[in-house]
């Protein structure tokens, strides 16, 4: 035998198959090209010229570590539906007297065939198009843009070895599936399952519970530092709910109308119901991997946005104010040289400090039940009931607020930051204060908005009052040590000229020899636009990858339905039903089933809505209007290409089946 027989066998394979291989194929490049460009810019060292290189890449890295885990399941799962759709060309050589060996052989040289050019224009491709990538990045995250090019060994060595593994995998799993079937079943293997399927309400109670449980963790939780732990134990009890819904919970469902006699025995019901149990059965776990990549689009695509657009809004909650010095342990002595410093330097650089906050307080980290606090001995700042309380006196508001207040040493004014305490008195440790009034807005350090706990401001009438918490929670009466110090001001100086005063303001600060920091929001817009275009670049990263395999999942779906739809459209005209009458039962079934992931994915998220923006606190966006319509849009956006794929896949449905 010609030692290219199996070689030659396997290219006219391809070919012959040319309808299902060449997307499968395309995905694969652009998958590989997309792998490679994400690690390319993991080590590229033209990032190494950010001020704020390793969050950057950080943040790279975690891209890259999701394109490579979806890139091992989805290419996977896209192999499973080829080798079924082949299974009867197996068969056929298996009858013919081909060995299963043989067909191991052929199987071989089409895997390596796809893997050789999958791997070879992919890398070309992602090594042509990485400088544009950088420069694309670069452009987000409004840096300079450098010259060169280089190819990181590297990054083509992971890529290899990731996708190289992959293609074995695929090939074992082929292989594995022809040896362990019998002629007759590699035959009817396109049709396996084909008898009408059982409603499994187990598995569909699972389904409701599960996304139940899902659902009201993502309603009910408050505090952002709980919704950064729970959202993820959310998203795979969604996930799970999903899967078993649309594999047993739609089939549960359509047979409850299919009993209802009233209702199913109509024209315009009878085919779509019965026509949908059958392709429930067929494509659900499709239709679920539809559904959980269309969410995870537009949650990804409208919080990156929302993020990105709104990056002055988060700049301007991370600092209240242009400049601020913040420090620690301060005696009345140094808070004097502080002040003296702070108008000295900004004196020399001819600016005129505006809206100027400056208070003295004292810090407590403690343990939340209520309205009750205790002292935090864990250091355990993940702990979900955990809170920072801060203390000022009546002095030092007044001062804030330019006005007079006055209370008694049993009584305290709350602000609350985040969080929420219950009734009209507090305990410290067994300290007790009666709130005498909560305030609505008060002046606060701008880092206590980017804190993941609970946080409460207590005006209290003076430092002795102060005294007496911290003996509480410290169980002594040693001394307290000084005060905490923050003064912010806002300037009117360019992004120089700000960058300028806060590094000689640190300069003074670390001469008074004082534990503290001085920061800027010009001196740390580099750093911000770093992560959070750097996160708007993942999104659209994984976005675009995420719409390419949905586009995939739905061309073979549609492929596949009108494989199995063929024949049924047949026997209907033959049964006396009109060839429109057939196409718009046919129509009627598969839009409902199609649109049915998409209504999904828009329930999820507005459930996940309020969950997510408690995260997004933790990123300092605040404002919910903003991703209430970045969201909207996304959903819009989306919806209208769900469209357009449709309409351009029913088309192959359409031909195949006429």
């Amino acid at each position: 035998m010609n030692r290219f027989f199996y070689l030659k066998l396997a290219v006219n394979n391809l070919k012959k198959n040319a309808q299902t291989y060449i997307p499968y194929l395309l995905t694969c490049i652009c998958t590989i090209m997309m792998f490679y460009n994400m690690r390319f810019l993991v080590v590229a060292k033209d990032i190494g010229t950010l001020s704020d290189s390793q969050s950057l890449r950080a943040v790279l890295a975690f891209g890259a570590g999701v394109i490579a885990v979806f890139a091992v399941i989805f290419l996977f799962y896209a192999n499973s539906f080829l080798i079924k759709r082949r299974k009867k060309e197996f068969g056929l050589f298996n009858i013919l007297g081909m060995e299963k060996k043989h067909i191991a052989k052929i199987m071989f040289w089409e895997t390596l065939l796809t893997a050789v050019v999958s791997m070879g224009v992919g890398l070309a491709a992602g090594i042509l198009l990485s400088k544009l990538m950088i420069l694309l990045l670069f452009k987000i995250i409004s840096f300079k843009v450098t010259l060169g090019f280089e190819i990181p060994i590297a990054a083509v060595i992971y890529t290899i070895i990731l996708f190289g593994g992959i293609f074995i995998l695929n090939l074992i799993y082929n292989v594995y599936q022809v040896y362990r079937s019998k002629p007759i079943e590699l035959l009817q293997g396109g049709n396996v399952g084909e008898k009408e399927p059982k409603a499994n309400w187990l598995m569909a109670i699972i389904g409701v519970v599960t996304l139940g449980i899902a659902y009201y963790i993502a309603l009910t939780t408050e505090a952002p530092l709980a919704a950064l732990q729970l959202f993820f134990v959310a998203v795979v009890l969604a996930i799970i709910g999903t899967y078993c819904l649309f594999t047993a919970g739609s089939i549960a469902l359509l047979k409850m109308l299919r009993k209802n006699k009233s209702y199913y025995y109509q024209l315009k019901h009878f085919i779509p119901v019965s026509g949908m149990i059958y392709r429930m059965k067929q494509n659900a776990a499709g239709l679920a991997n539809i559904c959980i990549l269309s969410t995870a689009v537009i949650v990804m695509l409208s919080t990156t946005v929302s993020m990105y657009v709104g990056m002055e809004d988060v700049l301007r909650t991370r600092y209240p104010r242009n400049i601020t010095v913040s420090t620690y342990n301060v005696s009345d002595e140094q808070a004097i040289k502080l002040d003296t410093a702070i108008e000295k330097q900004a004196l020399e650089a001819g600016i005129i400090p505006k809206d100027v906050i400056r208070y003295r307080s004292m810090n407590f980290v403690t343990l939340q039940d209520g309205a009750s606090f205790t002292p935090d001995h864990s250091n355990n700042y993940a702990a979900s009931n955990i809170a920072m309380v801060v203390c000022l006196t009546t002095d030092e508001y007044s001062r804030m607020e330019n006005k007079s207040v006055s209370l008694d040493s049993d009584e305290a004014l709350l602000y609350t930051l985040r969080g929420e305490l219950p009734g009209d008195t507090i305990s410290v440790n067994g300290f007790e204060l009666s709130i005498k009034d909560r305030l609505a807005s008060l002046e606060t350090e701008g880092k206590m908005s980017a804190l993941l706990t609970n946080s409460y401001y207590l005006i209290v009438d003076d430092i002795d009052t102060i005294k007496q918490i911290y003996n509480s929670l410290s169980g002594s009466q040693g001394d307290m040590g000084g005060l905490s110090y923050y003064y912010s001001f806002d300037v009117e100086g360019d992004k120089d000229a700000q960058i300028s005063i806060v590094s000689a303001l640190q300069r003074a600060v670390n001469e008074i020899n004082v534990d503290g920091y001085v920061e800027g929001a010009e001196s740390s817009r580099e750093s911000f636009y770093s992560l959070y275009g750097g996160l708007f670049f993942i999104g659209i990263f994984l976005g675009l990858l995420f719409i390419m395999a949905t586009v995939l999942i739905i061309y073979y779906k549609q492929l596949a339905e009108g494989y199995d739809d063929r024949q049924r459209f047949g026997i209907m005209q033959k049964v006396g039903m009109s060839r429109a009458e057939v196409k718009q039962a046919i129509k009627s079934q598969v839009l409902t089933v199609f649109f049915l992931p998409l209504v999904t994915a828009v329930i999820h998220i507005a459930f996940a809505f309020k969950v997510i923006t408690k995260m997004l606190e933790v990123l300092n966006l605040t404002n919910v209007q903003l991703y209430a319509g970045c969201t909207a849009v996304t959903i819009l956006v989306f919806a209208l290409f769900y469209v357009i794929v449709y309409g351009l896949t029913a088309r192959a449905y359409y031909r195949i089946v006429s």
